[in-house]
Order: C-alpha cells, then structure tokens, then sequence
C-alpha cells in the first residue's frame, strides 16, 4: 500500500487526535486538518503536540492547518481521493460529512455514532452501497472490540464446553445485560478536559444510548452472534426505554465546560438510557449512564448460558479494571467447567498468553497479564492499524460488518426515540 494521506475533518472530540497517538508505517507524517477557526482546533493541536513532545516514542506528526468556515466544501475542493477522512465529534451532522466524503472517492474512520435519529438509517445503507461501488471503505472505530477483556469474552461465550448456550432470558432477566458508566468530569491523555458546550446538547450530541452506547450495542452482536449479519428489519423486536437526567449545579457546570451556567440553577442533562429488546429471541437489557464524576468510565457485561455465565465487571472492588468471572450455572460440575475453561485457555495462548485461572470457589476469574491491558486510548492505534488492512485488501473487510452496522444504529436511536415518546 503506498502512502497514506490522513485528513481530519473538523475535530470537535477528542478522539479525532486519539488516531494519531502513534505512527503508521503506510501512513504520510503530513496529515490535513480542516477546521473553523476556535477552541475545537486548538485543544486538538495541543493534543497532537503533546503526542509529538512526549519522551516516550515521540510521534513526528507535521500538520497542515486550515482554518476557516465552510472546512467541508474546501477539503473537497482542495484534496485528492483516496485520502483517508477522520471524523469525531458534530454527531447530527456527521451522516452529512461521511456520505460527501464517499462521493467524492474518499475513505472514511468516523468515530460514533455515525447517526442520531432512525430516519438516517437508510443514509448510512445508501452511502456503504455507495462505498462498495467505488471501491472504498467507511469504517466506524469500535474500539470495544480491542480490549482485552472484550475478546476473551468473545472466546468464552462461543465455547460451548465452558459457556454452553445462550439462555433466551426474560425481560426481568435477560441473557445479557450491559452497563455503562461514564464520566462527564475526565481526564484525557493525563490533562483534564473542558466539555463544549455541544456536548451537554442532545439533539446535536445525541443522548447516553445514541452516543456512547453505540459500543454495548456492538459487544452484544460482535459477543453473541460473531461472524453473523444481523437484519434489524426481522430479528430485532424493542421491548421498553426508559431515560433521565444528570443534573450539575452551577459551580459543577462552571468546573465541566469553563464556562458561565446557561441560565441561573441546576443543568438537567438527559444523557442517562436503559433499553430492553430481543435479538433473534434473546433478552437483552442494557444502562447506559453519564455520572459527573469519578475515576474511571466503568463497564459491566454479563452473558447467561447454560452452563454458565461470563460477565465482565469493572468498578471499585476491581480497582476500577475490567475483569473476567465465569460463574458455572448451579448443578454444574465446577470441577468440569474449569477444566473446559483451561483447555479453551491453553488453545488461545497463541493469541492471549499467560491469561491464568483464580477460584473464587463459586466462580473463576481470568487473571490477565499486564502487558495485555494498553488501555483505551491505545485501542484507537489498533482500529486505525485494523482499517489500514482493511484498505490494502478491501476484500477483507467482513461481510457481515454492513448488515450490522444498521442493526447497531437501529438499536440505538430507536431506544432513544421510544424513551422520548415515553415521557
């Protein structure tokens, strides 16, 4: 593959930045930014720099700035196809910025999510036919997907020596229930963050569900049916929704975006979600919560089968990292299960070495290696890594990839558009 071009298209999050905390080998050190003038821009130099001046393997990333109104219409104007748009952040926007870079013969890294209303679905069905046609990839960072605790769920779910089956659940308890907890106060690459006002914003930002939780959405897919096009048209039934506010006070508001309340009195934003729905007959369940504060985003996943369940937590007992529990099912022989999840372990060591086995005599947690934990900013470097393959075999990219990216974005804005209706 010859050398890539990487054009960052007005970065209003900070994940843009995020891709190019290292280098590439197919990529060009000179990389485009396309950007009104203001604080979005700025804080995303900084980032880039930062990565640049770091002691520990600097980046050497050169940046050509443009800055002023109408950044989209000159990036089409002024760049040649085949470069690669990154896009993060003006989430109600977003369709727009991926179907015109598609037609005009660029590839496409959009973070999440690409849409905010269901109405848009048949935008991102048009503008992947489109890509399809042409030759090139859009592609959306599910960074989830590179943890490692992720992946060894994925493994462990689709044993049926250690797992079994998954159960279809209720609604009262489903097979598979997700929670996620973020923050609104964080830190980002050891430097706190100022949230725009945008963010607080949820018809342009999008709420808890639409926005982050895209990626629960995709864990329940990518865990539970791996390999598998999902047809949210036939297999997917919505059950209930549910959402409710975060509220800040005026010195908290003052804290988050650096910035004067809006009006006197408490902020109320609706970032919080819980969603209910099956998936070819399996109950899933899933909070998707926005906390002020705390020490780290926290992420709770759990898959019942008929042997036994395998959940990930993550939250103040585990240190605040995420975990690996098998839980064999009562009336289960611990003895056999173990014995399975060892013989699944040992196949996997290829891949996933030196994970070892702790009995909590009730339940089994997997004890992983440190070196496997890199962290979330370091997954953005490994989707990138994982897109670039993609554009040197095209071929490559999995079938299912399509299908499944509507199936998510169904999910996700129409369990924002049922609790809305709710009241």
């Amino acid at each position: 593959m010859s050398s890539l071009h990487l054009i960052t298209l007005d970065p209003a999050h900070f994940h843009a930045a995020l891709v190019q905390k290292e280098m590439y080998a197919a990529v060009s050190p000179k990389v485009s930014v396309y950007a009104p003038l203001g604080l979005d821009l700025t804080e995303h130099l900084i980032r880039v720099a930062r990565f640049n001046q770091r002691a520990d393997s600097p980046t050497t990333w050169e940046l050509e700035i443009h800055a002023g109104p109408d950044s989209l219409a000159r990036m089409l104007r002024e760049q040649q196809p085949g470069s690669v748009v990154i896009l993060s952040g003006r989430n109600s926007s977003k369709i727009e910025r991926i179907e015109q870079s598609v037609a005009h013969g660029f590839h496409v890294l959009a973070d999440k999510p690409w849409i905010l209303r269901s109405a848009d679905l048949p935008r991102i069905a048009a503008t992947l036919d489109l890509a399809d046609e042409k030759g090139i990839i859009a592609y959306d960072i599910m960074t989830e997907r590179f943890e490692v605790t992720s992946t060894l769920h994925r493994e462990l779910v689709n044993s049926p020596a250690v797992f079994g089956t998954l159960l279809p659940g209720t609604p009262t308890e489903p097979a598979i229930y997700m929670d996620s907890m973020h923050r609104v106060s964080k830190t980002v690459a050891g430097v706190p963050m100022l949230r725009p006002l945008e963010f607080f914003d949820i018809d342009r930002q999008g709420e808890g569900l639409s926005d982050v939780g895209t990626h629960l959405v995709d864990l329940v897919q990518w865990i539970g049916f791996p390999d598998q096009a999902i047809d949210y048209t036939t297999e997917i039934e919505m059950l209930d929704a549910r959402r409710w506010p975060t509220t800040l006070n005026e010195d908290q508001w003052r804290t988050v975006t650096g910035t004067a309340p809006l009006k006197p009195g408490n902020f109320d934003y609706y970032g919080n979600n819980f969603v209910s729905y099956t998936i070819r007959g399996i109950h899933v369940a899933m909070d998707v919560r926005w906390d002020l504060e705390g020490v780290s985003d926290t992420h709770v996943a759990r898959f019942r089968g008929t042997k036994s369940s395998i959940e990930v937590r993550q939250g103040e007992p585990e240190a605040y990292r995420p975990e690996v529990y098998i839980v064999p099912n009562a009336g289960e022989s611990i003895d056999e299960v173990r014995a399975a999840l060892q013989a699944k372990l040992n196949e996997l060591e290829s891949s996933i070495d030196g994970v070892g086995i702790i009995d909590r005599g009730h339940e089994f947690l997997l004890e992983i290696p440190d070196h496997h934990r890199v962290g979330h900013e370091a997954h953005f470097a490994e989707v990138t890594r994982q897109f670039f393959a993609y554009l040197e075999d095209p071929k490559s990219l999995p079938a299912w990839e399509k299908p499944n990216i509507l199936a998510k974005y169904y999910l996700s804005t129409k369990g924002v558009e049922m609790a809305v209706a709710k009241g």
